[in-house]
């Protein structure tokens, strides 16, 4: 099963840290850097320090005042140890959703020099007209446009702002367009036509950007599994019924990436299909303990990579057994994600997406209700 889900290696995590959290290398010469650090850092070294552009650093001066205090010999920004946490503690507040110009007012209150305040709202400006000292708009950065700058490719038009939001590190406005989407068309499609063709588009924009839109990622995936582990409560489904044999979800030791997980998690608890998410990493040990002691009606094993799918694995939870003697119960396995080759799921069911997937495991479920315990084997 891959449930269109080969944002490999998009959809949750990151290994790399976003640039501003970053700890810096070791320097040869630490005397040497550090009274360098305290003289100041110029606008470029910043702003990728911080994972910005050097426009956004020289806008945020603009607007609010939240710049260097000194300049160079030759007139050059510098930005010292206090205008560089000022700078970091801007970066914090707007990725955490508040708007740009409270950020601002904040960042400037913590650190700025006593007296410094935001200067005041520039006057408005006839379309088309810019100040001197802005760069022409062809050489503007600007976050917005289809998917501000980011190639959607297919899905559904609500992608496009759902992709600005991200682009703008807008968090409130990701919740909105999120919700808005499940609302609008459901668990399934709005995680196939919107969430996934985004969160392929941001991982593109990382995989050739360098250390840029790592925050923008991250950030998106943040919301995404937020609203996905939510939705049975925002959609008001009910609760499955007590007793019936869960489904046990979980990444295979080592693999990271489990928004699809969350996703078919989120659809089966739509079904009223119990489940039990073991969420990313899993370790053997853990997994087997969990299918003892729960005795689940399945197991759905998730590797984004072959690297981490494991068919040992797959047939060691297969293989075991709890009950009675005469109505032993062994789980269904269903090896899930682009991991999975045919050679290392040979043996067991293959589904091709989330559709399937659901249509699967919600099918060993019958009776009042609507759930089964799963039959014997």
């Amino acid at each position: 099963m891959t449930m269109n889900d080969d944002t490999a290696p998009n959809d949750d995590t990151i290994a790399e840290a976003p640039a501003a959290s970053r700890a810096p290398a070791p320097s040869a010469d630490p005397a040497g850097a550090g009274a360098r650090e305290a003289a100041g850092v110029s606008t470029g070294v910043l702003a990728r320090r911080l994972g910005v552009s050097p426009t956004t650093l020289r806008s945020w001066d603009r607007r609010y005042g939240l710049g260097p205090t000194t300049r160079s010999d030759g007139g050059h920004r510098r930005w010292a140890p206090g205008d560089v946490a000022m700078a970091e503690e801007m970066c914090r507040l707007t990725a955490s959703g508040a708007p740009p110009a409270e950020a601002a007012r904040v960042a400037l209150l913590r650190f700025a020099p006593h007296g410094r305040t935001a200067p005041a709202e520039e006057p408005a400006r006839r379309p088309g007209t810019a100040r001197p000292d802005e760069p022409p708009p062809a050489a503007a950065a600007r976050p917005g446009g289809p998917g501000g700058g980011l190639p959607l490719g297919g899905g559904r038009h609500e992608g496009r702002g759902l992709a600005r939001a991200a682009v703008r590190l807008d968090g409130p406005e990701l919740d909105r367009k999120l919700l808005d989407a499940v609302r609008r068309h459901g668990l399934t499609a709005a995680w196939e036509e919107v969430m996934v063709p985004t969160l392929r588009a941001v991982g593109r924009k990382w995989e050739t950007s360098g250390d840029r839109y790592v925050e923008v990622e991250h950030l998106l995936s943040w919301h995404v599994s937020g609203v996905l582990r939510n939705a049975p409560l925002l959609l008001s489904a009910a609760a499955p019924p007590d007793g019936a044999p869960p489904v046990v979800l979980a990444c295979a030791p080592g693999e990271q990436h489990s928004l699809a997980l969350e996703a078919l998690t989120a659809v089966l608890g739509e079904r009223r299909v119990p489940t039990r998410t073991l969420g990313a990493a899993v370790p053997a040990e853990a997994l087997l303990a969990c299918v003892r002691r729960t005795g689940p009606a399945a197991v759905v094993l998730w590797a984004q990579t072959r690297s981490t799918a494991s068919a040992p694995l797959a047939r060691h939870v297969a293989g075991l057994e709890w009950g009675a003697a005469g109505a032993r119960r062994r789980p269904l396995v269903l090896p899930a994600g682009p991991g999975w080759d045919r050679r290392a799921r040979a043996g067991f069911p293959h589904c091709a997406g989330l559709r399937e997937a659901a249509r699967l495991l919600t099918g060993l479920y019958e009776g009042a209700g609507g759930v089964q315990a799963t039959s014997a084997r």
